[in-house]
């Protein structure tokens, strides 16, 4: 790591994650920039010592390192070209969500005004900030991260994924199917297991061991996939796909929703005419792993 301690920073963008990341800036002894387009969101921070830049572009100017977290790529551009071209010498953390070919494209347009450009995702609520359970996700040129690593690193758990620029867009992409994937399956057994008059927090803690023993098995499925050897040491596909539709079946018995077991069958349907029926379930990458026509 080679900033001080006490490096002066920047936010741009005071939502409530703008307004966490510049708060624990400030709690760590940063001096500290912003400028949100209300103003009158800074106002606590600038009554915790923040200073609020007049404009976007001398909130720019105002430090080495400026770190944006606004609603979407295109406010990130349009923040940008307020800086007039004049970016030679900043560096810019970009934590704003959008697509891995935006974060890519975000760079080579920061790089042509002269700016050093590093994406970002964060994985935490506002709450979580400034502590080890927020896990902030960066990509891109390493000397650039290392550069401003002590200062990054007040805000948690720092992860850089690699050179690709794109890298952490993709993984907070790949983040959130794992969330609301883990969050749906929870909320259809919840809803089965609720006409029989079993309430969700009873349900719960079964729910959260068999999701933590399912998440044991991701190593040795990660082996099979980078192989693409999917041998039948456990399960064949033709075997649960008897036990997916007995979980349509008994979904729509008790007068619960099936889409989601339906959806998940058919992918395994899929498979299995493409002749995977013997081979074990992570062989369904290959599907997960395709465009469908009609997408």
């Amino acid at each position: 790591m080679n900033d001080k301690s006490t490096a002066p920073v920047t936010v741009i963008g005071l939502g409530l994650m703008g307004q966490a990341l510049a708060g624990a800036f400030l709690k760590a002894g940063h001096p500290t920039t912003v400028w949100n387009r209300t103003a009158a969101k800074a106002d606590r921070l600038v009554a915790e010592g923040a200073r609020l830049a007049p404009t976007a572009r001398e909130a720019l100017r105002a430090s080495p390192l400026t770190i944006i977290c606004v609603t979407d790529y295109e406010v990130v551009r349009e923040l940008l070209s307020e800086g007039d071209g004049e970016l030679t010498g900043t560096t810019v953390i970009n934590l704003t969500s959008g697509t891995s070919a935006q974060a890519r494209q975000a760079a080579q347009w920061a790089g042509r005004r002269g700016a050093r450009y590093l994406d970002g995702a964060i994985m935490a609520v506002p709450p979580a900030i400034g502590t080890s359970e927020a896990v902030i996700l960066h990509s891109g040129p390493r000397a650039d991260f290392e550069a401003h690593e002590g200062t990054l690193g007040v805000l948690g758990t720092l992860a850089y994924l690699g050179e690709d620029l794109g890298l952490a867009s993709l993984y907070d992409a790949a983040g959130l199917v794992m969330m609301w994937s883990v969050l749906n399956a929870w909320l259809q057994g919840t809803a089965m297991v609720r006409t029989a008059g079993v309430d969700a927090a009873t349900f719960a803690p079964f729910a959260q061991q068999l999701a933590t023993e399912v998440a044991g098995w991701l190593p040795g499925y990660a082996g099979q996939v980078d192989k693409g050897s999917f041998p039948a040491e456990v399960s064949a596909l033709e075997t649960d796909v008897r036990a997916m539709a007995h979980l349509v079946e008994e979904s729509e018995a008790v007068g619960v929703n099936a889409e989601w077991p339906r959806l998940i069958k058919a992918i395994a349907d899929r498979a299995i005419a493409a002749g995977h029926g013997k081979e074990q379930y992570p062989v369904l990458i290959e599907e997960f792993g395709t465009s469908q026509a009609g997408d």
